[in-house]
């Protein structure tokens, strides 16, 4: 297949290194010095599901030398994302599939005006990576794990064709017919371990290992469900307590990326995640006192240091 990863980030980068280890024709939109270490020295992924060296790879900081693919990872920090999908028109043609793995609720929503509706697809990703150094991707969590499906549930055989493809290249994939419900989940508990890392500057062993700060990782959680289920979003009733377990099993040394970006001084997502849940919170008429003052918190930080 030929696969354009747009950007070649932490998460597209992982990826789309992946698809391109298996044969497939995949194309980084790159820029600064991560794009000029893929032209000189390829990608590196550091990964706990095995490492990988590819000394040659496709790299560009400009989706008009690429032109339509089959696929795009649509992989660009939130705060990029009309600007991304404008400079990645050249990258899409009728029979084109962009597969969202941001952070956030609403990329679909936001990209498909710009891109098409008809070639927007949802996704998630559920994996722990960081940029180690340009041109190195570093993988920690055990999982690396990736869903896709249409918001509107009906089947397409291009998303199939490329689940097959994904799987047969070794990345844990699943086509679903749920992604709308399923990119909730995923907020749901991105939002609290963004919220309560970044807020306290602490992986997430330490604040599961105390009463209090536990108890506001899972009130983070329990106004995003709120929100959800105003919006019509149909959670199972058990939710709360399946992401607890899943946080205890977690590696205790586990950081959201907004932490990461905290910690570099990078611009970050806040206005999108806590600060999405602050602002629904407010037009559903549900209260998100944790969020908000998670918000309240990072906010000032949030364009990173000059």
């Amino acid at each position: 297949m030929r696969i354009a990863v747009m950007a070649a980030g932490a998460v597209g980068g992982y990826f789309g290194g992946r698809m391109a280890a298996a044969g497939h024709d995949v194309s980084f939109i790159a820029r600064g010095a991560h794009l000029d270490a893929l032209r000189k020295n390829g990608l590196t992924v550091e990964s706990t599901l095995g490492n990988l060296h590819l000394t040659t790879i496709k790299a560009t900081p400009d989706p008009g030398e690429v032109g339509a693919v089959d696929v795009v990872l649509f992989a660009v920090k939130l705060w990029d994302t009309e600007t991304a999908a404008e400079a990645a028109r050249p990258l899409v043609g009728p029979q084109t599939r962009v597969i969202t793995l941001q952070n956030g609720v609403d990329s679909v929503e936001r990209i498909a005006p710009i891109l098409g509706a008809d070639q927007v697809a949802g996704g998630l990703a559920y994996i722990a990576t960081v940029i180690a150094a340009p041109g190195v991707i570093s993988h920690t969590s055990p999982f690396a794990k990736m869903m896709c499906g249409r918001i509107d549930g009906r089947p397409d055989m291009q998303l199939a064709a490329f689940a097959a493809a994904a799987q047969q290249a070794g990345i844990d994939i699943t086509l679903s017919e749920a992604i709308d419900r399923e990119r909730w989940q995923k907020f749901v508990f991105l939002v609290a371990l963004s919220g309560a890392t970044g807020a306290t500057r602490m992986p997430l062993g330490p604040i599961l290992d105390d009463a209090d700060t536990r108890a506001f990782f899972r009130s983070l959680m329990e106004e995003v469900v709120a929100v959800a289920q105003a919006k019509g979003v149909a959670l199972p009733q058990n939710f709360i307590e399946e992401r607890m377990k899943f946080a205890d099993t977690a590696p205790p040394g586990m950081k959201a990326s907004l932490l990461h970006d905290l910690e570099r001084g990078n611009r970050l997502e806040i206005d999108w995640l806590a600060g999405k849940v602050v602002a629904l919170g407010r037009k559903l008429g549900v209260p998100t006192p944790a969020n908000a003052a998670v918000y309240a918190v990072l906010k000032p930080h949030r364009m990173g240091r000059a």
